[in-house]
């Protein structure tokens, strides 16, 4: 459906008379229209300069989803096999939500709710986001605790994780064998035999520090999950100090950071991957990683898991993108931007995937396992169990190269969280324009400090799990497709292409309006109806969550899909236009509040689109088929427009 009538405002659907009127109005209030330019150009900070946009959405886009996330998706789902489903999906889902969430964001100069002025009915699909984002920021915080504490303890004499407690059982010393001898001489002794008689699995001393010294973990819940750990209590509350110092100023201060957070991840992953690379067994898990399973491609559930991994790791769905092109000056070259950080962050997901593997492929070689698939369970622990283990193996100060390791993956989590934390902030503050941003800052930080300490007890996996999973995946997934739905399918895909050659002075191409209108939908709508037909009930560490766990995550996916009818109801009931199927209609309608937010350019922008529609109006009458053969043009992008 594409309405061609926005209402009140003459942007569509206006006579000539109207838009003749409407230039003379706007010609003898000139001097008016410049006063408010200037005061809303006031409220509306900007970007120091087009790179610091730019570093920031490198350092949300760049993140924890790329080493941490990525690694495992692809270990869950045949290695090799999930690199050709995820390329695909990039290109026919990522980059064109990525390129339309930047454009929506920098025509508006609004955040993730207030852009839906352009489909009134569709407003709770940015509140919807909103919490979606607050699930993910509490449990994505816990894991900046954990990088913390690996941080702090990377200043001992010895790594505590690089060698086995004596009540560890079937345990293997993770750091280097020539360093450990006398250590590895009794474990070999102990283990070999038994492991071959007793088909048991040996474990690394780095996977069962972070077990049962870091986390604690507990696996049954029924009775509760336990009190938040002092140590990772205080490495929590240090992550919100610092996430609340980055933000407190908005883009003047994160815009500042985005330099260090964007860039100085690269140095130490590459440094890493140097070392990876030269482990013994390392060629196997590479090989594992890049040797594509065609038989995966049939597998429906291989390309859910490529979508979701696309949305987690550039954060689109969830708010930052907007926000943080809304701060960009109108006239912003975004496409260069857009093609950058998608294209950057394959590259790196890449980075960490070959990475991680090599590590994996040598705690294959070290644990005696020919399938590498046995090596370490995939999870939240994967990053805290492969990169330790390959750190405790480097022979020159690995301490020095831990506490690198570990702070640039505390650099790579604050450059998403910050993201996603000035996304609700900027919610609030464009509700309530009145409030000091850096107070609103310090509140929420402070309600994320106290919902983040729930995953740092005992039983908080499992708890990350459940939020993950039904909070923030799911919901999602579903309010992206009603935010595609709404901009290319009710707004209308020529009015935006139309909105998008204003402000950037170019044609859209045919490849973004194919995706915009069929494929990118089509895909989306496909994989969520497959994803609720098989899905499954969560596990944890291959055990079932109780009933009341199943029934909490589906309440809390129920609570983030109806943000979307409840408030698209509340805004039909407050702004009633006659019977119930006008005030419908009227609320799939842009509202006068739709368009550039400086009045100079929302004059010159109703122009332009009144020009427009008069011009189509001439050629429809000179062709036969005319309104097919115009969506046809529509579609691709035709100049016979």
């Amino acid at each position: 459906m594409e309405l061609k009538a926005l209402p009140q405002n003459g942007a569509n659907g206006t006579s000539n008379g109207n838009a003749n009127s409407l230039t003379n109005n706007n010609n003898n209030s000139k001097d008016i229209n410049e006063k408010e330019a200037q005061s809303a150009e006031n409220e509306r900070t900007n970007w120091s300069n087009g790179l610091e946009f730019l570093m920031s959405c490198i350092s949300v886009s760049v993140g924890l989803g790329n080493v941490w996330r990525f690694p495992f998706t692809a270990y869950e789902n045949g290695g090799g096999a999930f690199l050709i489903p995820y390329i695909i999906v990039l290109f026919l889902i990522g980059k064109p939500m990525y390129y339309l969430e930047m454009i929506i964001g920098q025509f508006t100069s609004q955040g993730t709710v207030k852009i839906w002025s352009i489909c009134p009915a569709f407003l709770g699909v940015g509140y919807g986001q909103a919490f979606a984002t607050i699930c993910i920021i509490t449990y994505y915080s816990s894991l900046l605790a954990l990088t913390l504490y690996y941080l702090f303890v990377s200043f001992q004499a010895e790594l505590p994780w690089s060698y086995c407690r004596p009540e560890w059982i079937n345990c293997v010393n993770s750091r280097n064998e020539d360093a450990a001898k006398s250590l590895l001489s009794n474990a070999t002794t102990l283990l070999s035999p038994y492991a071959s008689a007793n088909n048991t699995k040996l474990q690394s001393s780095s996977e069962l520090y972070f077990l049962n010294v870091v986390i604690k973990e507990k696996l049954d819940i029924s009775d509760g999950i336990g009190y938040p750990d002092w140590k990772l209590t205080i490495a929590l509350f240090v992550s919100w100090v610092v996430i609340f110092l980055v933000i407190m100023r908005g883009v003047k201060s994160s815009g500042k950071a985005a330099y260090f957070l964007a860039l100085f991840p690269y140095v130490v992953l590459f440094a890493l991957l140097g070392r990876a690379v030269t482990l013994e067994g390392a060629v196997d898990g590479i090989l594992f990683f890049l040797k594509p399973q065609w038989g995966e491609l049939l597998n429906p559930t291989v390309w859910k898991e490529a979508v979701v991994q696309c949305f987690f790791s550039l954060a689109v769905g969830c708010g930052p993108i907007i926000m943080f092109a809304s701060y960009n000056r109108f006239s912003h070259s975004i496409y260069r931007d857009a093609m950058i950080v998608t294209t950057l962050d394959t590259l790196t997901s890449l980075l960490g995937g070959i990475t991680i593997f090599a590590i994996l492929g040598n705690l294959a070689h070290n644990l005696q396992i020919d399938n590498i698939r046995e090596v370490v369970r995939s999870g939240t622990g994967l990053a805290f169990i492969s990169y330790p283990d390959a750190i405790s193996k480097f022979q020159a100060v690995p301490q020095l190269f831990s506490v690198l390791f570990f702070f640039m993956l505390f650099v790579l989590g604050i450059g998403s969280i910050v993201a996603l934390q000035s996304t609700i902030v900027t919610i609030i503050c464009d509700q309530f324009r009145s409030w000091k941003y850096w107070k609103v800052a310090l509140v929420t930080s402070i309600c994320g400090f106290l919902m983040g300490l729930v995953y740092v007890t005992p039983g908080g996996q499992w708890i990350l799990t459940l939020v993950d999973f039904y909070g923030g995946t799911y919901v999602v997934f579903i309010l992206a497709i009603f935010e595609l739905a709404g901009i290319v399918w009710i707004y209308g895909l020529q009015n935006f292409c139309d909105d998008i050659e204003f402000m950037c002075n170019k044609r859209v191409s045919m490849y973004w309006r194919l995706c915009w209108a069929f494929f990118t939908p089509v895909m989306m709508i496909v994989i969520f109806i497959y994803s609720m037909v098989t899905i499954q009930p969560i596990r944890y560490s291959d055990i079932y969550f109780p009933l009341a766990g199943d029934v909490a995550g589906w309440l809390l996916f129920a609570v983030g899909a109806a943000q979307f009818p409840l408030w698209g109801w509340w805004y039909m009931s407050t702004h009633r236009s006659g019977s119930f199927a006008k005030s419908f209609m009227s609320a799939m309608r842009p509202s006068d509040k739709w368009g550039p937010a400086n009045p100079l350019t929302k004059r010159d922008w109703l122009l332009f689109k009144d020009e427009l529609l008069a011009k189509r109006a001439t050629q429809a009458k000179s062709h036969k088929l005319s309104f097919f053969w115009q969506k046809l043009c529509n579609l691709c992008g035709s100049s016979s427009n």
